[in-house]
């Protein structure tokens, strides 16, 4: 059986005016039988500038978390996603 970890994904808007909460809404869209969205919160960055940070359960195998995030980076008013941590459930 194979082992899920949770990603936590930091996804940073092209600028301050962008609606987070919409693209919160787009990333929850993203949910598949092989990725289960955890919680999407505000970060607050510097100079009224905030990420969103995603937590996704993954599958610790193969590409599901590499294409989540590219599924992320593909949304309108997003300039970036990293992951910023992988843990083992």
């Amino acid at each position: 059986m194979m082992a899920n970890v949770v990603m936590k994904v930091k996804v940073m808007p092209t600028g301050v005016d962008v609606d987070l909460d919409r693209i919160g809404e787009e990333v929850k869209k993203l949910a598949s039988d092989k990725v289960e969205i955890r919680d999407v919160g505000v970060q607050p960055i510097a100079f009224g500038l905030k990420a969103l940070i995603v937590a996704a359960v993954v599958p610790d195998e193969g590409t599901v978390g590499d294409e989540f995030v590219e599924e992320i980076r593909k949304i309108d008013g997003v300039e970036s996603a990293e992951v910023e941590s992988v843990e083992l459930l």
